[in-house]
């Protein structure tokens, strides 16, 4: 059985991964400008990262040039970044919106890095699950279709009754393999939330993928801005309870290699979600700049005006800027390993 430590993985002395994945330490020279950090002796490293465990070092110079088959996943994070599903509404006797999706728990492999695959759960094939988006005070119904082979929920953070609750012992409970069940309670409060299965092991069953971001827009809505949204996740492509890649909407350097474009002078609005198991913390820290912050968006005044924020698992903000100068700004986790990692990328300000 082949042994991906994350010690192995940041200085590159192991040569396969999974069944047959290519070496995510490449001898290739390198391509980009991140990529140029030497790796560090096998024999450094430093303690535990987060609150995480194990030790490590060196840095993640896995990237040769080559890119994840976006096309072969069924998503893609530069498309995942901005896209918001409204579902299908119709209209009430009493008036108010009905809002509808449809939610089919799968299992597939999909390639996190280069070469490096992953046994994944997800919901509608994507990972994170669709951004499911609504306004306060609509009608929710979510039909949830468990096509995996092992018992799955989805548990929404927000006000709902105990049987919506999308947990073992209440309302429907686990929906086992084939099963399948309707959730459906009043959008409650406006913020940003997060949905997940609740199924034990629970660490394992978010951490493989079941998990998505849930927006309620306040009734009087929000100023307008370029909407984004990041899901702050990492993958253990070892099993050993210990992430080995970091990112923002699942592939690792996927915004390094395509910068998020924004314009300059204009309103950017970021829903930031963190999913990320294993670890106690994670973390948004944005260069060139500072946003006003919002914890769970429930509020209409800021916290902060900040250039960092720190989350644990499950927590939120949304985070609101403007570029006032062109060019290109990094954005990245604030734990140097979590980057080094896979966890950063640029804002390509025109």
């Amino acid at each position: 059985m082949i042994d991906l430590t994350r010690r192995k993985l940041l200085v590159g002395s192991v040569p396969v991964v999974g069944a047959g994945a290519a070496l995510l330490h490449s001898q290739v020279p390198h391509a980009h400008p991140w990529d140029a950090e030497p790796a560090a002796a096998a024999t450094g490293g430093h303690g535990g990262h987060g609150g995480g465990g194990g030790t490590h070092g060196g840095h993640a110079n896995f990237r040769d040039g080559r890119t994840v088959d976006h096309r072969a996943n069924g998503f893609d994070p530069h498309e995942i970044v901005r896209d918001f599903d409204w579902g299908t509404t119709r209209r009430l006797p009493n008036g108010r919106v009905l809002r509808e999706w449809t939610l089919i728990a799968s299992e597939r492999e999909i390639e996190v890095a280069p070469g490096v695959t992953f046994a994944s759960w997800s919901y509608n094939d994507r990972i994170p699950g669709p951004t499911l988006r609504c306004r306060e005070g609509d009608r929710l119904r979510i039909r949830f279709v468990n096509g995996a082979q092992h018992p799955h929920t989805i548990h929404f953070h927000g006000i709902h009754p105990a049987e919506m609750d999308g947990v073992a012992g209440s309302g429907a409970g686990e929906i086992p393999p084939g099963g399948r069940t309707v959730y459906e309670f009043d959008a409650l409060p406006a913020g940003l939330h997060l949905y997940h299965c609740h199924v034990r092991p629970l660490a394992e069953h978010i951490a493989k993928g079941l998990y998505g971001t849930f927006i309620v827009d306040p009734r009087e809505g929000r100023p307008d801005a370029d909407e984004l949204v990041m899901v702050m996740n990492g993958f253990d492509t070892n099993f050993d309870r210990a992430n080995e890649v970091y990112a923002a909407n699942s592939i690792p350097f996927a915004y390094m290699n395509r910068p998020i474009r924004v314009k300059r002078g204009e309103l950017v609005r970021l829903y930031l979600v963190n999913v990320l198991e294993y670890d106690l913390i994670n973390s948004f820290h944005l260069h060139g700049n500072l946003f006003e912050y919002f914890p769970t968006g429930t509020s209409r005044k800021p916290a902060e005006l900040t250039d960092t924020v720190m989350l644990c698992q499950g927590q939120r903000g949304i985070a609101e800027w403007r570029f006032p100068y062109a060019g290109r700004f990094m954005f990245h986790a604030h734990q140097s390993e979590f980057t080094e990692l896979g966890w950063q990328g640029f804002f390509e300000v025109v």
